[in-house]
């Protein structure tokens, strides 16, 4: 694979896993959304079926890594680093130009939710705003070493399901079953370990849409957590390590 295609792959797939991810965050909470209130299985499946879509359309192009810490998981188990700025950087860019594009879909949602008084009174404005769900992650429930121990264990699982599952021999990525196992490996993720921080397990997927959210015109939008930022970004790269030296030790 060239770097131009690891880069445009990773820009594309990164965008449809946003789109389609953020899309259905976008649908369960905005006012006047036919989805509004669908709770967090809707959630769950839709970020699986996300990721589904994503790693089928782009696995020929980049490998479908879609995320920092499936790189970081790779290039620790292949010894190989050579790539991984190009695959982030078309990561972050995908995650940018997804949430984006959430934001033009929903456009009329975005400004009636955030004209009506009551949900703006939800949550001062100083703090993390009342969309900012849409975009990225934060906790039920703030407790530092908690949050970040929840983003690693996640992440562990994520990768080393990808890894397992030789994401890389063929150099073409994950196959059509193996983009279904990851799809539904999320969902399992997003069932079993989302409730406490929302399951970012990708720094790219939080951090992207994170600044999206930071600059776009958007009244009464709220802050971004800028506190809370640095742990779905550490966290998944701690994991992505982790099941990386899991993987060398038990299964290579």
């Amino acid at each position: 694979m060239s770097s131009s295609d690891i880069f445009l792959g990773e820009t594309i797939g990164t965008a449809v896993l946003i789109l389609l991810g953020g899309g259905v965050c976008a649908a369960v909470t905005l006012k006047s959304s036919k989805a509004r209130s669908a709770g967090w299985l809707a959630i769950t499946f839709g970020w699986g079926f996300a990721v589904m879509t994503a790693v089928y359309m782009t696995a020929s192009l980049s490998g479908a890594h879609l995320n920092p810490a499936v790189t970081v998981g790779i290039a620790i188990k292949d010894g190989e680093w050579g790539n991984v700025p190009v695959y982030i950087a078309g990561q972050m860019l995908g995650a940018m130009i997804g949430a984006a594009l959430v934001w033009v879909a929903y456009y009329g949602q975005f400004q009636a939710h955030l004209a009506d008084p009551e949900t703006v009174g939800e949550k001062p404005l100083e703090g993390p705003g009342p969309v900012l769900g849409i975009f990225s992650t934060g906790p039920e429930i703030r407790v530092t070493w908690q949050n970040l121990a929840t983003e690693i264990i996640g992440t562990v699982v994520l990768v080393l399901a990808v890894l397992t599952q030789g994401l890389n021999d063929s150099g073409k990525g994950l196959g059509v079953i193996g983009a279904l196992i990851t799809a539904f490996v999320v969902v399992s993720i997003g069932l079993s370990l989302g409730g406490p921080t929302g399951y970012a397990i990708n720094p790219a997927r939080d951090l992207g849409p994170r600044i999206v959210h930071a600059l776009l015109p958007l009244p009464n939008k709220g802050g971004s957590d800028w506190s809370y930022a640095w742990i779905p970004v550490a966290g998944p790269l701690i994991g992505g390590a982790i099941a990386a030296g899991i993987y060398n030790i038990a299964f290579a």
